[in-house]
């Protein structure tokens, strides 16, 4: 992951085009800095081509008097003088085996560590090969491969013909995958003076551009060249040189000190102006309970170490690598910073910016709705896609769709005061985020406000789960009020558990439905109470707690509120609109890319987020069918959906929604994937020739091992999401159980899995508890050695007193 030490100053060059003085330039910098008495790193990672020609031969050569100062090294070197894409594969290569992207950065990370582990202060120089986009051994192109080191940058420009058109897409390029640029350094050419436009571009996006002396042209004698050569880099290390190359250390040197300083500061200028969602303030008091994020990569943030700024002489980085256990609050797909969506939001933000929605269409807009709709989770049942700005307001806009439905197929006219007197039905732990109409249609709890006003009924839902090793359903009390017994509580495997077809006809789901009809029957007699739809977190209910319906449950609900006969029809009521909010269990969360083929039926409404732009940007969507629509299509403007935002149907973020779409589709053929299922599928005895049975990303053994930790009540994993209950007597949100037996979790700790972090270095795990309830979740495409390494940190902390 990134490198930041105090005494160690690390930049990373990489040029604009090939031949534009990358080794020459750095040369310079490398002497410089031995003359104001530091000692310099050089690596140059590939190298190809003649040994003697090589770039590190080039520093030692030139190095100047102080050349026993400077260390080089080189990675992976080759003999042929191709691009390392093609000097990896070339005869002269064969039985050398072509090192992955992972092992190539894991190898830069080590050399860095060891470099660091020198005490006295030193400079850095990390050398690329030919331009930002040339590839690297494995063909990822250098901008990609280098990007989990996230070392600052010196960009050296083009001064030839054509250079300020590449110098200016460089700089772009690397801006576009989040790099820190620095400085751009270029030679002063007097003919193409590419310098006298580059230096004004750049200064007013704040930039430092510094032009060099061309070095001299070769001689055809090696001495008088060495010679020549020798007095030109003697010339730009002299004191008295107007080049600008001591002015371009100093300025390197006071980017280096400027970014600790400000990392230094932000906890406490944290604490000064932020109010966090979700945070007790009064619990937050000191700076090291501040996590500052440097950047993001993959599944891992960069952190800035507090105990590491602490000790100046620590040869540590202080950016220490941390697991975005949570996903990010559910939203990471397909890991931070990938620049396939970053490139995607680039696009469309360069084509539209943003533009007015209503009666208008854009071509991203257009494509996300149509594939949402015919293959996407609206497929086979909705007809329109309504685009707002996140989950919450794509809840707002469900229920003002359901509820208008419900009023028109029954006769509810617009001026009938019983418009607003409206309940739904729902589940006790329901959260469908923090507007207030999406309040109102929860029980009240923590989350709610004071404006809040909870319209409706809710059920206590039986849950599903594995404890002590067997796959249960707990029945809520009021469920076993109504029954003698209750056979089927108990299976032989989740799949099985999960197959509500199979189960409707069970006792169980008899006993279900009488509870849920004579409940709703009783309402009916209640005159103040008129329940207008169905509200459903599929499968799971996210934020009450990482709660795990069981799925019959659920499925029995839309079969009974879709027969008016059983929701009280002596009322008059109609079947009532379904509203499903997948805002969390969506696009393969749990593994399916929706609730409706596991629970077998669809609902009217449904409403996505989070995972629908992998993360990067805001984006909601809520997807209904042709009689919701037309429920507000008439003659009469006041009948529409006056419902709207100002960025409605955001360029870029349907933009990143496609691309993310077309990625998490490549995902459902991957090995990571099939061999997640298939082992799956062996654990729960599931015949090959029987439908994919349910799956997760976590180890089923891992599994079924914590549920029986006595410290445990229960556990399940899904898809991306593990959870567990803890055995806690002050359970509920309220409880610190979690959050303080897992506290280990944090602390950086090597992974017997050692690549198991970008770079191989040591982690700690960011995650969230929900009071009791400790939850951890992978993006889409986490590979499984990380997945591994988490699951040994979160057993050893489980077992431990």
């Amino acid at each position: 992951m990134s490198h930041l030490y105090k005494h160690l100053r690390i930049h990373q060059v990489f040029g604009a085009n090939t031949d534009v003085g990358k080794t020459v330039l750095t040369t310079a910098l490398a002497r410089v800095s031995t003359v104001k008495g530091h000692k310099v790193f050089y690596l140059k990672p590939v190298s190809t081509g003649a040994p003697q020609d090589a770039d590190d031969e080039h520093i030692k050569r030139f190095g100047g008097p102080r050349r026993s100062a400077i260390e080089t090294k080189s990675l992976f070197r080759y003999d042929d003088p191709v691009s390392p894409h093609l000097a990896a594969k070339m005869p002269s290569a064969e039985g050398r085996v072509v090192p992955t992207d992972e092992t190539f950065v894991n190898s830069i990370a080590d050399y860095v560590r060891r470099c660091a582990s020198e005490p006295s202060y030193a400079h850095m120089y990390v050398e690329t090969a030919g331009g930002v986009h040339s590839p690297t051994l494995s063909g990822t192109t250098q901008t990609d491969a280098y990007r989990p080191l996230f070392l600052p940058t010196v960009l050296i420009g083009d001064s030839k013909l054509g250079g300020i058109s590449s110098t200016i897409s460089s700089y772009e390029s690397l801006l576009l995958r989040g790099y820190i640029i620095d400085a751009i350094l270029l030679f002063r050419d007097e003919y193409y003076r590419n310098y006298e436009y580059l230096a004004p571009f750049f200064a007013e996006k704040g930039v430092h551009v510094s032009s060099i002396n061309s070095p001299p042209s070769r001689h055809s004698d090696p001495e008088e060249d060495r010679a020549a050569t020798e007095n030109y880099y003697a010339s730009l290390a002299s004191p008295e040189s107007h080049d600008g190359v001591l002015g371009v250390l100093s300025h390197l040197d006071d980017c280096h000190k400027r970014r600790i300083e400000e990392l230094d500061s932000m906890p406490r200028r944290t604490l000064d102006s932020i109010w966090w969602p979700f945070v007790q303030h009064g619990l937050v008091k000191q700076e090291k309970d501040v996590t500052v994020i440097d950047s993001a990569w993959s599944d891992f943030f960069s952190i800035y170490d507090a105990g590491n700024r602490q000790t100046e002489s620590s040869s540590s980085s202080r950016l220490q690598p941390q697991l975005d256990g949570s996903a990010s609050w559910w939203t990471q797909a397909l890991g931070h910073a990938h620049p396939s969506l970053t490139l995607a939001a680039a696009e469309a933000a360069g084509r539209y910016g943003h533009v007015m929605f209503p009666q208008s269409s854009h071509l991203p807009a257009l494509k996300l709705a149509e594939r949402l709709v015919k293959d996407g989770p609206g497929k086979g049942w909705a007809s329109r896609a309504f685009f707002s700005d996140n989950g919450s307001t794509g809840m707002e806009v469900a229920l003002k769709m359901a509820l208008r439905a419900f009023c028109i197929s029954n006769g509810i006219a617009a001026e009938d005061r019983t418009r607003r007197n409206l309940g739904i039905i729902g589940l006790k732990g329901s959260y469908h985020g923090d507007t207030i109409g999406a309040m109102d249609a929860c029980e009240g709890g923590v989350y709610t406000c004071e404006w809040h006003e909870e319209k409706g009924y809710w059920f206590d839902s039986p849950t599903i789960g594995v404890c002590d090793g067997k796959v249960t359903v707990q029945v809520p009390s009021p469920i076993l009020e109504t029954a003698k017994d209750l056979p089927g509580t108990t299976f032989a495997s989740l799949s099985e558990a999960y197959d509500v077809n199979s189960r409707l006809e069970s006792p169980l789901a008899g006993v279900y439905r009488r509870h849920i009809v004579s409940a709703l029957q009783r309402l009916s007699e209640i005159e103040d109470i008129r329940l207008a739809a169905l509200v459903l977190e599929p499968l799971v209910m996210g934020a009450g707690g990482m709660i795990f319906v069981d799925p019959l449950f659920q499925r029995v609900m839309v079969d009974v509120v879709r027969d008016p006969q059983l929701t009280g029809g002596s009322q008059g009521s109609s079947a009532l609109p379904v509203i499903f909010d997948e805002v969390f269990i969506g696009f393969y969360r749990l593994g399916f890319n929706s609730a409706c083929p596991v629970l077998g039926v669809n609902p009217d409404i449904s409403v996505n987020a989070k995972i629908l732009t992998g993360g990067l940007i805001p984006l909601a969507v809520t997807l209904a069918t042709e009689d919701i629509f037309n429920a507000f299509k008439s003659s009469t403007k006041t009948d529409a959906l006056l419902h709207g935002h100002s960025y409605t149907a955001h360029p870029m973020g349907c933009a990143v929604a496609n691309a993310t779409l077309d990625m998490v589709n490549k995902l459902g053929e991957s090995d990571l994937w099939t061999e997640a299922r298939e082992q799956w599928r062996a654990f729960q005895g599931v015949p090959n020739e029987a439908p994919n049975p349910l799956w997760s990303m976590w180890d089923p053994h891992f599994l079924e091992s914590v549920s029986r930790l006595p410290c445990v009540r229960e556990a399940m994993a899904l898809g991306t999401v593990l959870a567990f209950k803890l055995e806690d007597n002050d359970a509920g949100y309220a409880s610190h159980l979690a959050q303080i037996k897992l506290q280990a979790l944090k602390e950086s700790v090597q992974s017997s899995t050692l690549s198991a972090a970008p770079g191989g270095a040591p982690f700690g795990i960011h995650y969230r508890t929900l009071g009791n309830v400790a939850y951890f979740m992978t993006s889409l495409n986490t590979e499984r050695k990380t997945v591994a390494a988490v699951e040994d940190r979160i057993w050893s902390a489980l077992n431990t007193q």
